[in-house]
């Protein structure tokens, strides 16, 4: 199932605005289908957690062979509002390639300081932290 299949699926969601939220290559897909989808404007945001660095420097997130095809990152506007949330010890990206990312997307960006890759295995299970924070901001868009 695709992204557009997702925001029409079901009696009513196509009248609904819908937020994405996503985490690492998830804000890729984002980017990419916002590129190209004629649903744009059933958004009314999203809230894209620790891209990875895709076209920079070699690191673990590009360094496996099935991540080829996602190494043309699509550096366009989004076309609603975003924010990127990045730590600044992610291994998969640089805070500042984080940055660049997040003004290409036109994006505000979110420091989060010391939080790893802001999954499990950097400590956030839950992370009601986040839960609390996605609230505040969708009621703000």
């Amino acid at each position: 199932m695709n992204l557009d299949e997702v925001l029409l699926a079901g009696p009513g969601l196509a009248q609904r605005p819908a937020i994405l939220v996503a985490h690492s290559l998830g804000c890729h897909l984002v980017a990419a289908w916002a590129a190209h989808s004629q649903h744009t404007h059933r958004v009314k945001g999203a809230w894209l957690v620790a891209p990875p660095d895709l076209d920079g420097p070699p690191n673990a997130a590009t360094a496996a062979p099935q991540l080829q095809s996602w190494r043309s990152v699509v550096r366009r506007q989004l076309p609603f509002p975003a924010i990127v949330l990045a730590s600044r010890t992610d291994p998969y990206a640089a805070f500042e390639r984080s940055q660049v990312l997040a003004q290409d997307w036109g994006a505000e960006l979110q420091d989060l300081g010391d939080a790893g890759h802001v999954n499990e295995a950097s400590g956030h299970g839950d992370w009601p932290d986040g839960w609390r924070d996605l609230q505040a901001t969708v009621s703000g868009w």
